[in-house]
């Protein structure tokens, strides 16, 4: 029977799968933590005070890609190249969602719609980055490998998800609202869809490495493609909604460091 658990199972259990896995998910980070950093030396003088969230949060991200990497080299592996079909950043960015690199990379400071974008931007995928990891815990959380990795990226995808509720709602009440919501609403349903397609694409690549058959690989394609279509339903509300968290300033502070030996 095809599960959540069985699939990463095998990935977990296979070297080369696993090395694929991993490799995309710090560059991913990696990306994250650039696009963090970028943003937050170009916030506008009014929003200053927010600066130092949005850098804890990439730091946090860069963390992360430097866990998923350690994890490799615990096994004696090299990253490999990601294909660009599996590249969820980039794939958002063409659609147009998110703040463009190109502007990031001008050394212009951003405007006041510009955080809104990048706040509610950040609501919709770390909804995703968060239900992924929950769900990676569940499943993985005691795994002498991977659960202490795991684990800890998990509890930062809550703080940063908490912290784009907070933030949200105070542009809210500031008068932004409207537009914080026309934003999420254009970036889940925009999200969805490209998760869509990376899930299929990393399933792909995944699949000729372990040899499955074209039985299985078609039944998780169909699944793919059933939560989407729940998703494109109704589901994507839940990547919408804000409300205050029962954590309060959950990036304030430095991050937790990267521990020595995961």
């Amino acid at each position: 029977m095809l599960s959540a658990r069985s699939l990463f199972q095998e990935i977990v259990d296979d070297d080369n799968a696993f090395q694929l896995f991993c490799s995309i998910a710090a560059s991913g980070e990696a990306q994250g933590g650039w696009e963090n950093g970028r943003i937050a030396a170009l916030v506008p003088e009014r929003m200053r005070v927010l600066a130092p969230k949005i850098a804890r949060h990439g730091a946090d991200e860069d963390k992360h890609g430097r866990i998923f990497n350690a994890l490799l080299r615990r096994r004696g592996l090299d990253p490999v190249p990601v294909p660009p079909e599996t590249d969820y950043t980039m794939l958002l960015e063409r659609q147009g969602i998110g703040l463009a690199h190109d502007k990031l990379r001008r050394d212009e400071p951003l405007t006041e719609d510009d955080i809104v974008v990048y706040l509610s931007h950040s609501r919709v995928t770390e909804q995703r980055a968060a239900d992924q990891m929950d769900m990676l815990v569940r499943h993985f959380g005691d795994h002498p490998e991977i659960g202490r990795a795991i684990r800890m990226i998990c509890a930062d995808e809550e703080n940063h998800l908490a912290y784009c509720h907070e933030e949200l709602l105070g542009l809210a009440a500031g008068g932004h609202g409207r537009a914080i919501h026309r934003v999420l609403r254009e970036s889940a349903l925009a999200e969805i869809k490209v998760y869509r397609g990376v899930s299929l694409a990393v399933m792909g690549h995944i699949g000729r490495v372990l040899r499955w058959p074209r039985a299985k690989s078609a039944a998780l394609a169909a699944g793919i493609h059933g939560m989407y279509a729940y998703e494109r339903v109704g589901g994507w509300h839940r990547m919408i909604d804000l409300s205050m968290p029962e954590r309060r300033g959950a990036l304030d502070g430095p991050p937790a460091p990267a521990p020595a030996a995961l």
